[in-house]
């Protein structure tokens, strides 16, 4: 399997300094700041990398789980939202909620629950993050 890899610049202090941040292959470049990062400004932020990559990966591996059970997904649509919350040791990514919804012709609601859990526990960002981070599902079956 290939290697993958990002980097990043930053420039100045933390509060008004200002970096950049490029995937590997060119795919993604973007500005962050810790008004990005700890308040609402412009530009993204570690965490929102984090939640772009657990929802790609868990979108894959629950088509993959669908698939598998014979079940080709319509589309697969999932949100991540990363908890960033000061602990006694620092500031801390401590709960991801992931939030998907499925279109799946002919899958009823159990095995849909079931196949949307078998995920969560094989996708590799979710393997990555459930030591550290409390990982939430609600998955719903779009009509």
């Amino acid at each position: 399997m290939p290697i993958r890899t990002a980097s990043a610049r930053w420039q100045g202090n933390l509060t008004e300094g200002s970096g950049s941040i490029a995937t590997g292959k060119g795919g993604l470049q973007a500005n962050y700041s810790f008004k990005s990062r700890f308040e609402e400004g412009e530009g993204t932020n570690p965490e929102e990398l984090i939640a772009a990559a657990h929802a790609g990966c868990f979108s894959m591996a629950f088509s993959k789980q669908l698939s598998d059970a014979g079940h080709v997904p319509t589309a697969v649509v999932t949100n991540a939202n990363v908890h960033l919350d000061k602990t006694d040791a620092g500031m801390t990514v401590t709960r991801i909620d992931l939030e998907t919804t499925g279109n799946v012709p002919g899958i009823d609601e159990a095995e849909f629950q079931k196949l949307a859990e078998a995920a969560k526990a094989g996708c590799p960002i979710s393997r990555l993050l459930s030591p550290g981070a409390e990982i939430t599902l609600k998955a719903t079956l779009a009509a």
